[in-house]
């Protein structure tokens, strides 16, 4: 399983000296750094610790002036090699490189005591102690100490036996199948185009696919994949990775952009952090307090925005929210750093625990639901970012990216909640996902819509689905509206009337003027048959239209009455019986024309004819053709 180790360690204290003792590969490729004697930007090299087993080495820079480019090679390695001088010891770069380590989450490595040929042993022996106590307490209290000399060849052998040892301790594969790979560098090769190198966090690319470069939206192909210095088909996570990108230019990628399987990734210009502030660090961090945040190999500006405080004092630990100048992505557990904006220093680190956050008011609510999640794992957390995200709802695609779970392990996960009845996959096109608390509140909204509907309206039967879902008073996706309102209609508590849903226990009585209206309503439109009385113009045969409209409502329900245009109805019979006519008179003639409809109709004026000849194109019974009509072949 390929493993990544990164050095750490103050300048000069010789790590890329060590690593070219150790491989013969000599990390400071830069005329610059060879100049100087220093390292500015990441090197790296491979180690072969046994048949098969090749390890890859991050050569991280030890000057203050270039921690970002440290923390961009320390963002994906799986142990530490912290290299301590012999003549120095314990030194600020070595201090800040342990914190940034610890804030990273990594928990494994190796002390590498190097010019132990220019110290006397009684010196060797004062410095072992202090970088002990130093480290006592830390990820490498236990971490094997051992003096070495790049110069001389002493305790190398040692070295890769330590090593081989660490890096054998790593299981089997650990990280998620989401493919991602942070670039580090970026550049053209004579002849291939363009490259970008990183170390592939997780997943795996093979030549030929397609990937897309993050934030962005520039797509490339993958012509060819290099792994340690050796041509491949494949890059897996853990593996130091070149990749030659066919279908971009250098200028369309940055360092820190991430290369992800297309729709695989989704930026978001906010994060939800749990976030620890240093015990060194000076002053902690004020609310809404602008930072350097690294992720990845990424270095940008963000604010600190702290959900329940004001200020976050050093040794603490809390939720907040980096708001951050555009929208990047990340996963679930990924771990990112903080540093002070000025002076620049290392000032606290955290795990993200909602990569796809919302901007969030300051409540203990808010606070519980994120400490909820930083809590969470496997099924609890998939319905923990299911409860966070609402009636949004979740696609499986974000899940992944809200979980870091494997695919096959996700899909079995939210079957079983669906056979729980935790969790509902209310849209299948899109694989969208709610959890069932949300759903129930849902429900109990539904019903109060629909009973508050019935209690303005009482002499309507049923409610249309499109209306409830409009009065709803809320943005809700249409899907996620009708899997609710269907799910009632299977529990009895809606009753489903063709379109229309009402409570059960929902039934129109009419009291006797209502009756007596409703009579003379169904007696007036069947009398006046094709030229019945605009809605508007009721009032001329002593009938109220305000008191009249929730009748004629009911009437179009139950099908006594049509509705032809804004403010004509029909009544039912009379309209079928002209239907009837008309498609008797196109069997016999080729067409119609608006003269012959009139006649049909019993000589019924253009106010009549025009919106009966429209509803009957409508409809589907007639076919307009210029000015006249043929009958519809359906």
């Amino acid at each position: 399983m390929p493993v990544i180790m990164g050095t750490a360690g103050h300048v000069d204290h010789g790590k890329t000296s060590l690593i070219k003792a150790l491989t013969g590969i000599d990390c400071d490729r830069l005329v610059e750094e060879q100049k100087r004697g220093i390292t500015i930007e990441l090197g790296f090299a491979y180690l072969d610790v046994a048949p098969q087993t090749r390890i890859g080495i991050v050569d991280v820079p030890g000057h203050e002036r270039f921690v970002k480019n440290m923390v961009a090679g320390a963002a994906g390695i799986d142990f530490v090699l912290l290299v301590v001088a012999a003549d120095e010891g314990v030194m600020p770069q070595t201090r800040e490189h342990v914190e940034i380590c610890t804030l990273l989450g990594i928990r494994t490595g190796i002390v590498a005591l190097t010019k132990v040929d220019a110290v006397e042993p009684e010196w060797l022996e004062l410095v072992q102690d202090e970088v002990r106590g130093y480290l006592a307490g830390t990820f490498l209290a236990e971490a094997p100490m051992i003096p070495v000399s790049a110069h001389s060849g002493q305790g190398l052998d040692a070295l890769r036996a330590a090593i081989a040892q660490v890096a054998a301790g790593f299981g089997p594969y650990r990280r998620s199948d989401l493919f991602r790979l942070p670039v580090d560098r970026v550049f053209t090769m004579k002849g291939h185009g363009t490259v970008v190198t990183g170390t592939s966090i997780s997943g795996a690319v093979h030549v030929g696919e397609e990937v897309r470069i993050y934030p962005g939206t520039h797509r490339a192909k993958v012509r060819a994949i290099q792994v340690h210095g050796r041509p491949a088909d494949v890059a897996l996570a853990g593996e130091r990775t070149a990749i030659n990108l066919q279908g971009v230019e250098v200028a369309d990628i940055a360092r820190g952009d991430v290369l992800a399987a297309p729709d695989s990734l989704f930026p978001s210009a906010v994060w939800d952090v749990e976030i620890s502030c240093l015990p060194s660090a000076p002053r902690g961090i004020r609310h809404r307090t602008e930072v350097h945040l690294h992720h990845g190999a990424r270095e940008i500006l963000a604010r600190v925005h702290l959900l329940d405080r004001e200020r976050l004092l050093p040794g603490e630990r809390a939720m907040v929210q980096m708001h951050l100048p555009e929208p990047l992505p990340s996963v679930f557990g990924d771990r990112c750093i903080v540093r002070s904006f000025s002076p620049l220093r290392t000032i606290a680190g955290g795990r993200i625990v909602n990569p796809l956050g919302r901007r969030l008011r300051r409540k203990p609510e808010a606070v519980a639901a994120l400490e909820a999640l930083a809590q969470a794992e496997g099924e609890t957390l998939i319905l923990a970012q299911l409860e966070l995200a609402a009636a949004a709802g979740r696609s499986f695609a974000e899940l992944r990216v809200l979980t870091d779970v494997e695919t096959k392990a996700l899909e079995r996960a939210l079957q079983l909640l669906a056979s729980r009845q935790q969790a509902f996959l209310f849209d299948r096109d899109e694989r969208r996902w709610v959890g069932a608390a949300v759903v129930a509140r849902l429900e109990a909204e539904c019903l109060a819509v629909v009973a508050a509907l019935h209690a303005k309206e009482p002499l309507r039967a049923t409610i249309s689905r499109a209306e409830l879902v409009s009065s709803w008073g809320r943005e809700l996706s249409p899907r996620l509206a009708h899997f609710v309102i269907e799910r009632l209609v299977r529990s009895g508590a809606l009753a489903a009337e063709g379109d229309g849903v009402r409570l059960f226990s929902h039934q129109v009585e009419l009291g006797e003027r209502q009756s007596e209206l409703k009579e003379r309503l169904v007696y007036l439109f069947a009398e006046t048959a094709l030229m019945p009385p605009s809605l508007k113009a009721l009032g001329e045969h002593d009938i109220d239209p305000k008191a009249a409209a929730p009748m004629v409502r009911m009437l179009l329900e139950e099908g006594v009455l049509i509705k032809v245009s804004e403010d004509l109805v029909f009544h039912a019979p009379a309209v079928a019986a002209l239907v009837e006519r008309v498609q008797a008179y196109l069997t016999e003639h080729a067409d119609m024309g608006p003269a012959e409809f009139r006649e049909l109709a019993g000589g019924i004026t253009r106010k009549y004819s025009i919106p009966l000849l429209e509803y009957l194109d409508k409809t589907k019974v007639t076919l307009r053709v210029g000015d006249r009509r043929q009958l519809r072949r359906r």
